[in-house]
């Protein structure tokens, strides 16, 4: 089966990014709650996407996956980042039947959590701390919550979340600790301190009946 799978001190400095704070938060497109139904649900077509999207705000083709992997797929706004989404299928000749979509920053996902929350945001929605992975690697920052108001919130699909520490955080720290293919806790005070953030929502859908599986 195919892999488908962002410290503030001074107050002075407060004060001065206020308004651009403010500007660029009137800047950020409001929320559209996401469902794994309707034109999302598990069988959806890259056609139906096309005529609710309309066929110019929709490209077939290649959307690269980890380690440089080439997967056949279908974007929606393509030249919009507050909008953009990304579908893998499960039938790839039809483009039918979603295997996989990301989520767009304007987008919030089944639970409540989208693309820019703090890692502290996230362990409140569900209600107790996490695993997820060390940072810096192909399939680093990914979330895996086995228990908790996130654990399977949409019967219809499975919600994925990828955390990245912030660009600018301070480079005295060491990050040593958090690097890797390790697994790390939510909780953990590092990750605050790195401004470790949500930058990757996505939705997994399970292997449609009716198709057979690979062979390996």
């Amino acid at each position: 089966m195919p892999v488908r799978i962002g410290l503030l001190a001074l107050s002075a400095v407060l004060i001065a990014v206020q308004p651009s704070a403010a500007k660029d938060k009137a800047k950020s497109p409001p929320a559209e709650q996401f469902l794994c139904e309707g034109i999302f649900g598990a069988d959806t077509t890259d056609a139906r996407l096309r005529e609710h999207f309309g066929a110019d705000n929709v490209v077939t083709g290649t959307i690269y996956g980890p380690e440089g992997m080439e997967l056949l797929g279908t974007t929606i706004y393509p030249d919009d980042p507050t909008r953009k989404m990304e579908v893998l299928w499960y039938d790839e000749e039809n483009l039918a039947y979603p295997s996989n979509i990301d989520l767009s920053p304007s987008q919030v996902a089944p639970g409540g959590v989208r693309v820019g929350m703090s890692i502290d945001e996230v362990e409140a929605l569900n209600g107790q701390p996490f695993k997820l992975g060390g940072f810096w690697w192909d399939y680093g920052g990914y979330a895996w919550i086995e228990v908790g108001n996130l654990f399977e919130p949409d019967p219809n699909c499975h919600v994925g979340y990828r955390f990245s520490p912030a660009d600018d955080y301070p480079e005295t720290i060491d990050t040593t600790s958090v690097a890797g293919d390790i697994e790390l806790n939510s909780d953990m005070p590092l990750l605050d301190e790195i401004g470790t953030r949500v930058t990757h929502v996505s939705v997994g859908y399970p292997w449609p009946d009716h198709i057979p599986l690979p062979e390996y």
